[in-house]
């Protein structure tokens, strides 16, 4: 199981794989169970944004156990989150808002294993 953090400027925590735009993240939603999915919105002039996968993910029903949103866009954030909370199975906690840092540290720890 992996854990996803999709940006395109900013670094990346540890103890995840960095998505650095909308398609590389689909790919690894695509081909790994995923924990904790972090999503940016704005990733780039002219290019695909964090709703992007937000659509993936409701039309796949492919939804990671864990989602939060460390966007600044707080439309986008808005956005992502009425997208993705209607769909949501019971298995998927939504947050609207950034991972705690408590969470950073469980992810970071558990790279260590």
């Amino acid at each position: 199981m992996i854990h996803i953090y999709l940006d395109d400027y900013r670094a990346c925590p540890k103890g995840f794989v960095h998505a650095r735009n909308a398609e590389e993240c689909v790919m690894l939603l695509k081909a790994f169970e995923v924990d904790v999915l972090s999503l940016d919105y704005d990733l780039g002039w002219g290019q695909p944004n964090g709703m992007s996968v937000a659509n993936y993910i409701v039309s796949s029903g492919n939804y990671p156990k864990r989602i939060y949103f460390h966007t600044s866009s707080s439309g986008g954030r808005q956005t992502m989150y009425q997208a993705l909370y209607p769909g949501k199975p019971d298995h998927t906690a939504l947050f609207n808002g950034p991972m705690p840092a408590e969470i950073l540290m469980e992810v970071a720890e558990s790279d260590q294993e």
